[in-house]
């Protein structure tokens, strides 16, 4: 299992940063997720990587 954060805000990011946090159903600053490890949340979580903390567990 995957924690994912968001420790910063996408405001001023391109459009396909925004969607990408979006999609990962990051909403407010300090939300996180918790997700099953696969190779399509690894790729997205690099595209956002300066914006999230992740944390296994």
């Amino acid at each position: 299992m995957i924690k994912v954060t968001l420790v910063k805000s996408p405001i001023g990011s391109v459009k396909a940063v925004k969607e990408t946090v979006a999609s990962l159903g990051l909403t407010k600053l300090n939300s996180f997720r918790t997700f099953e490890d696969s190779p399509a949340l690894r790729g997205k979580l690099k595209k956002v990587a300066h914006l999230v903390k992740v944390e296994e567990e």
